[in-house]
């Protein structure tokens, strides 16, 4: 499959292993790392930093094979999920970050385009999680009142 917005082929990227079982070195319990992922959410991390620590801290490779759920789900089931999905947050405060280099260096044309592309995403991302119920159907993506989702 093609790149997004090049028209390159890579295949190369890192692959998480097919086998689902929990390594013997763990010895995380399903509570405790539920009660963990708890406690960083209320520190104000987002999943995807939940999950790097839960790595890197505590050795645990993968959450779904021990608890049986993704960090999401489990955020998700505690009701600490954010309105906005993290993946669709992210694209908007890199437009916010491109924006404020914009406004500096007007005449980056790269720029303009990364701003243009990555735009392109946050429309075409919030179309899914629309569809799906994740947004609700009247939600908008407006690049006048982007800053307000950052802050």
């Amino acid at each position: 499959m093609a790149r997004m917005h090049s028209r390159k082929k890579g295949k190369s990227k890192s692959r998480r292993p097919i086998n689902r079982t929990v390594p013997d070195w763990v010895k995380l319990t399903e509570k405790e790392v539920k009660l963990l992922v708890v406690k960083y959410a209320k520190d104000g991390r987002t999943a995807s930093e939940i999950g790097a620590t839960l790595r890197d801290e505590h050795g645990l490779p993968d959450v779904k094979a021990l608890a049986g759920q993704t960090i999401t789900q489990i955020l998700a089931e505690k009701k600490m999920l954010g309105e906005i999905p993290e993946d669709l947050l992210s694209l908007i405060k890199k437009a916010v970050m491109i924006k404020d280099h914009l406004e500096e260096n007007s005449k980056d044309e790269t720029a303009k385009r990364g701003l243009i592309l990555t735009e392109s995403k946050i429309r075409r991302l919030a179309k899914y999680y629309k569809g799906s119920g994740k947004l609700p159907a009247n939600w908008k993506y407006d690049p006048n009142k982007i800053k307000l989702y950052v802050q």
